[in-house]
């Protein structure tokens, strides 16, 4: 995939467009390559003089290797994990590509000329292929890239060219012009190319609510689409849209089949769902006196960071059975930068839940905060064998969406689940089943609390139950 970014002062201007290759911080008279977890990106400029300049960022994409990573998320829109757009269509993968390549570049800085760093520049910019899929997606690129000063050209590409008759692909090009700084341009289509494609090749966390915060400062806070390309660029995980919205100034509302994560009715609760999860197995581990503590499928460490801060939990451990989440975990906690008696305190382990572990036995309680709808439901019984029979703590806490609350959020009709990688989602009575029957096989006692607000009919958003080992 590609795209160019071309400046051109024109003839009556005293500006030399060789500034460009100043303001990206790439060196005009060589082939920069950088090697990225999907390919290769290409850095180069086809085009150099003080008349018309222009930079091309080329993502060679390594379609096996893309597939083969555990890192990929994977998506139901293209036609198949080996045979699909990924290697072509402007995507995440290039917005990934740009923020390795063009970071420096999208900082409102520059040693060489300061002065233009934050100037208005004649740019264009072309993206040969994007994706049109989706209700939106014939206009969506007017109604994004308008609003912010740009000229669109949008052309569909044609199904195929032999038969012009055939209708086009969900597929067209995109070339935007205006006058923008350069560092607001790449801002932009750092979060609305993945906005337009309507897909992340990675599983989103915290941290991408962050980015959009970051590089949307400057033209998301008043853009007409802000709540569309917040729900788009966050994968519609709606806590994570509360959590980004609540650090955007302005106001936002949801747009046509976007409830809020928060309150997916009238009002708003003070709190994203995600914090009120944390904090309500927080309180259960303190209520049922756990000091030490297995949080099992940690992620990027959420809950991890909480018992981090509190003295009450003398010894934490975090497993997940994605490499890159406990990389993260490890940056968010900075445990490179701890002292040697906290760096003993918390430890982190690759790990997976559906098979026996004894590295996680032998602590106080074990949590799965939001773990199990993503197991296939045949596979259960390898996690319950892995936590009840085998690390067999005093205490298991277990967080799951309740799917009776489904309905109250208008984007969930239909029977859709609430993320795309869930396997499947309980109603109250399913989860009840299910604890009642472990917790009988294998010795516990079992209370449920609701978390987030309740619905009478309904019940709370999320549903949790807390496990007690018989005489613990």
């Amino acid at each position: 995939m590609l795209i160019t970014i071309t400046l051109e002062p024109g003839a009556d201007s005293p500006l030399d467009a060789t500034a460009l290759s100043h303001l990206l911080r790439k060196h005009p008279g060589r082939l920069q390559t950088f090697e990225l977890p999907v390919g290769n990106a290409h850095l180069f400029y086809p085009e150099y003089s003080p008349q018309r300049t222009t930079a091309a960022l080329l993502l060679e994409v390594d379609a096996i290797g893309l597939v083969r990573s555990k890192r990929f998320r994977g998506d139901d829109g293209v036609l198949d994990y080996y045979i699909n757009d990924r290697p072509y269509t402007a995507s995440s993968l290039l917005a990934v590509a740009m923020g390795r390549v063009l970071r420096s570049a999208m900082t409102p800085t520059s040693e060489a000329y300061p002065e233009l760093a934050n100037t208005a520049l004649p740019l264009r910019l072309e993206v040969p292929v994007i994706s049109t899929r989706g209700r939106d997606g014939h206009d969506l690129a007017q109604r994004l890239f308008v609003p912010l000063g740009w000229t669109v050209d949008q052309r569909h590409i044609a199904l195929d060219e032999v038969y012009p008759l055939w209708d086009d692909s969900r597929y067209s090009s995109l070339v935007l012009t205006g006058t923008v700084p350069l560092y607001l341009a790449l801002r932009q289509l750092y979060v609305l190319l993945p906005v337009l494609d309507d897909s992340k090749h990675y599983w989103v966390n915290d941290d991408e609510a962050g980015k959009l915060v970051r590089q949307g400062e400057g033209w998301l806070p008043g853009h007409p689409e802000r709540a569309l390309i917040s729900h788009r660029y966050l994968a519609h995980q709606k806590d994570l849209v509360a959590a980004a919205d609540a650090r955007i100034p302005g106001e936002t509302n949801a747009p046509p089949g976007i409830a809020s994560a928060q309150n997916p009715t009238q009002g708003a609760s003070p709190q994203p769902l995600r914090v009120l999860r944390a904090e309500a197995v927080m309180t259960a581990l303190k209520d049922c006196g756990a000091h030490e503590v297995v949080d099992v499928g940690s992620g990027s460490g959420a809950l991890l960071r909480r018992m981090q801060k509190d003295r009450f939990f003398t010894r934490i451990l975090g497993t997940d059975v994605s490499a890159r989440s406990l990389e993260q975990a490890a940056r968010a906690m900075n445990l490179d930068e701890l002292a040697d008696t906290d760096k003993t305190r918390i430890t982190l382990l690759h790990s997976s839940v559906l098979y026996h572990d004894e590295r996680i036995a032998g602590f106080d309680a074990a949590v799965l905060m939001e773990v199990i709808e993503h197991i296939e439901p045949g596979r259960l019984s390898a996690l319950e064998d892995s936590i009840f029979a085998g690390a067999a703590p005093s205490i298991v806490i277990v967080t799951t969406p309740n799917s009776d609350y489904n309905h109250l959020y208008p984007a969930l009709s239909g029977g859709s689940l609430r993320h795309d990688d869930h396997r499947f989602e309980w109603t109250r009575a399913d989860f009840a089943q299910w604890a009642e029957a472990v917790a009988e096989r294998h010795s516990y006692g079992v209370e449920y609390r609701p978390v987030g607000e309740v619905s009478v009919s309904a019940g709370a958003p999320t549903q949790m139950a807390i496990f007690r080992k018989a005489g613990a």
